[in-house]
Formats: C-alpha cells, structure tokens, sequence
C-alpha cells in the first residue's frame, strides 16, 4: 500500500500530483523545480536554482524518514547546455556536503524535435 508524502519544505503540488509516494521498499518523488517553498521565489543564478531544486528533493526525502544517502537515482533538466558544468558543480557539492554516494544520474536538456512533451 502506498502512502502519500507531503512537506511545507517543498512547494506544494500545484496540479493533479503528490510531491512523493512512498511505496514501502522504495520512495518516489516528483519533479522538483527551483521554486524556495517559503517565498514563492526562483532565484536568477543558475547554481541557486540547481541547489534549490535539491533541497525540495531532500525535503521530500526526508519527510519520507529517508537521507540524501537513500538516493539512488535522479533526473536533471537544463535548459542551456551552457549551464552543465555549473550545475554539475552544485550537485556534486551537494551530494559530498551530505557524504553520500552519488546516484545514477540521466541528464536531458532537449525534447527530441517531434515531441513536445
């Protein structure tokens, strides 16, 4: 049975979603975006926005009893592929800051062209 996970410490849903289920053995979250759950704001620099996106993650980790450490996989969006490196940087700082191992990690930055979702 399936239990749902909700924190204040990561934006609300704001469609027809939970921020996670946790199923048990295993916790899923949903897609985090930048968004600071306490002001409604998404910062400009592309570092603070990767980093905030984290945090909304290990919010919802951790509302589940779980760690940074739990994760095993992750799935980052970037818009410019000019940002990787910087975003690259702030998760690997986040996940050592943690001393945790880092997850298997996919990376997508664009939609195939005859797709729009």
């Amino acid at each position: 049975m399936s239990k749902t996970i909700a924190t204040e410490n990561a934006p609300a849903a704001i469609g027809p979603y939970v921020q996670g289920v946790d199923l048990g053995s295993m916790v899923i979250t949903s897609g985090q975006i930048p968004v600071d759950p306490k002001t409604g704001a998404v910062a400009e620099d592309v570092s603070a926005q990767a980093r905030q996106s984290l945090e909304n993650v290990k919010a919802i980790v951790e509302a589940a009893g779980l760690k940074v450490g739990d994760i095993v996989k992750t799935t980052v969006f970037v818009k410019d592929l000019n940002d990787f490196a910087t975003v690259n940087a702030t998760y690997e700082a986040f996940f050592t800051e943690h001393n945790a191992t880092f997850p298997a990690r996919s990376c997508a930055w664009k939609l195939p062209v005859c797709r729009k979702t």
